[in-house]
């Protein structure tokens, strides 16, 4: 257990951290010096409880009990779940002292990469578990402090909302009239984000310079990659639980700005469909809009994926829209069904090793959890095809599990 102990102390063994621009302590009045994109500007934050309110033992044993239901794999310092509790009894002294006292220092995240769709992958940053631990109390405490101003049309990681509800949202616009729309591609954005844009964002709501200064120790906290570690200049690690929140209030600037200029829109994290009336003006809409976000919030489009065009065909959160009876109705995106089938395929694998009760608890799985994301979607026909398919493969992997000739012969009959 003493070799996989998480520092609370500036300097780490486990989390080999170089100097930052953070403030070591805090006396009276915290001062944040911010760069934007054409000066350098002083935030002063004023004296507040809001650190004290994280860590509280309310608070704390609410994050704790979120982060064991997670679980999750551990960080550099290889600490397990099941290892957070004995290691709190010893240090949570230290821990909310350093906390308190802005002495704590984040370890590095573990880079992993994940597979996406299109062959890529896509980088996700796991945190030790005592990271997790307080980066969940942070966004427990100023979740509540930004959903009052949060628009109604941003749909990700908020209490209440979600998927499906950001798709009806979507549906009632084109059967509105704006059947043309904006889909807007954010290259990498959590990737990209600007740091001291974000820093800067933050300190119009937060006064307490210490949960500022710990959440830009956490921007900066760098990412080992095997032996490997590399500084972080940009971006917010997916993979924390506070990059939920932090990507909302970078794009809350978007969300004011669409709704300044009278845009019906739908954002769900970083996608976002802005619904026009006219192909004419879903350009003009898609060209200035790429100035805003890439002038004001720094971060950068996509240009050759950012569409501007009739609704139909387009992709939005696994699904598109098509004209039935005069109503545009969901249904599932061909590539969305393309990666369905080729997980299928990948399960029903003869040679994948899965015996029979793993296989079907794997399918079993996969497919309730697809069949209940896709539920709106009008696929009757789609599943039909599908389903005649699925049953060859599984009498395939049925029929060479059947080895012997007799066997076959027995089980045919």
């Amino acid at each position: 257990m003493k070799g996989r102990m998480q520092k609370t102390s500036t300097q780490s063994d486990n989390c080999p951290l170089k100097d930052r621009t953070a403030s070591e302590s805090y006396a009276g009045v915290q001062t944040f010096m911010g760069i934007t994109e054409n000066n350098l500007i002083e935030v002063r934050f004023g004296g507040d409880d809001l650190m004290e309110r994280i860590v509280s033992p309310p608070n704390l044993d609410r994050a704790y009990k979120q982060v064991m239901s997670n679980r999750g794999s551990g960080g550099i310092d290889r600490m397990q779940t099941g290892e957070l509790l004995p290691w709190l009894h010893r240090h949570k002294e230290s821990l909310l002292n350093s906390l308190l006292e802005g002495t704590y220092r984040p370890c590095p995240v573990r880079r992993v990469e994940i597979p996406k769709g299109n062959g890529q992958t896509r980088p996700l940053g796991i945190p030790t578990v005592v990271d997790r631990l307080v980066q969940q109390a942070i966004p427990q405490i100023l979740s509540p402090l930004y959903e009052a101003e949060f628009s109604e049309t941003s749909y990700g990681f908020r209490p209440g909302r979600g998927c499906h509800d950001a798709l009806r949202k979507a549906q009632f616009h084109i059967n509105s009239g704006y059947k043309y729309a904006v889909d807007l591609d954010l290259e990498k954005f959590f990737d990209t984000v600007n740091h001291s844009r974000l820093i800067e964002v933050l300190s119009h709501k937060i006064r307490d310079g210490r949960v500022i200064s710990l959440i830009h120790k956490y921007l900066v906290a760098g990412v080992r990659i095997g032996e490997r570690f590399e500084e972080s200049h940009a971006g917010v690690p997916q993979g924390g639980p506070l990059s939920p929140l932090l990507g909302n209030i970078m794009l809350d600037g978007l969300d004011r700005e669409l709704e300044r200029r009278g845009h019906p829109f739908v954002r769900y994290a970083d996608d976002c469909m802005i619904f026009c009336r006219s192909r004419r003006a879903a350009e003009r809409t898609r060209d200035s809009i790429i100035r805003f976000i890439e002038e004001e919030l720094y971060l950068r489009v996509n240009r050759e994926k950012t569409k501007a065009g009739h609704i139909r065909g387009m992709k939005f959160l696994g699904y598109s829209f098509y004209i039935h009876s005069g109503e545009y109705r969901l249904s599932v995106h061909p590539k969305s069904l393309d990666k369905f089938k080729a997980k299928l395929k990948e399960l029903t694998g003869r040679s994948n090793g899965m015996g029979y009760a793993r296989r079907k608890e794997s399918l079993r799985h996969y497919i309730m959890g697809w069949l209940e994301y896709f539920k709106l979607a009008d696929m009757k026909s789609k599943l039909h095809e599908m389903d005649r398919w699925f049953r060859r493969r599984l009498r395939m992997c049925i029929w060479k599990n059947w080895k012997k000739t007799v066997t076959r012969t027995q089980e045919s009959c």
